[in-house]
């Protein structure tokens, strides 16, 4: 994992609303969030088992996340590798696999090793930015 120095880190805004403008840039909600806390994740690349993702996390500081008018406030953003099982589960699950990936299954390492961190330092820095002039 890669933390990022950025000018993200305590900035509020409306959940709703800047949700519906970073759609269009690739972000999704990431798979663990609750009513309090959550994180926008990004994909910077992917080859075959491997994912860069970037992850914006934040915490909510008024209402609920699953409320347009939610307020949130940016934790430290950071770039994370996952690295996944590309083949057939053989277990109970099969039929999910058949086709040779489980969308629903664990990464095989959901902190890989990241190479060349300073390219990915930058790429993560550079997509923040982005953002940053979204909550300004």
């Amino acid at each position: 994992m890669l933390q990022l120095q950025t000018e993200l880190e305590g900035k509020e805004i409306g959940f709703g609303d800047l949700r519906s403008r970073i759609d269009s840039l690739g972000y999704t909600i990431g798979g663990n969030w609750d009513y309090h806390k959550g994180s926008f994740d990004n994909v910077l690349w992917r080859d075959e088992a491997e994912t860069i993702y970037l992850r914006l996390p934040f915490e909510v500081v008024e209402g609920e996340l699953d409320n347009y008018d939610a307020q949130i406030k940016f934790q430290t953003p950071y770039v994370i590798k996952h690295v996944v099982n590309i083949g057939l589960d053989e277990d109970e699950n099969s039929l999910l696999t058949s086709t040779g990936f489980n969308q629903f299954q664990d990464p095989v390492d959901k902190d890989g090793q990241i190479a060349n961190k300073n390219k990915w330092t930058v790429a993560g820095e550079q997509a923040v930015e982005k953002i940053v002039r979204l909550v300004q």
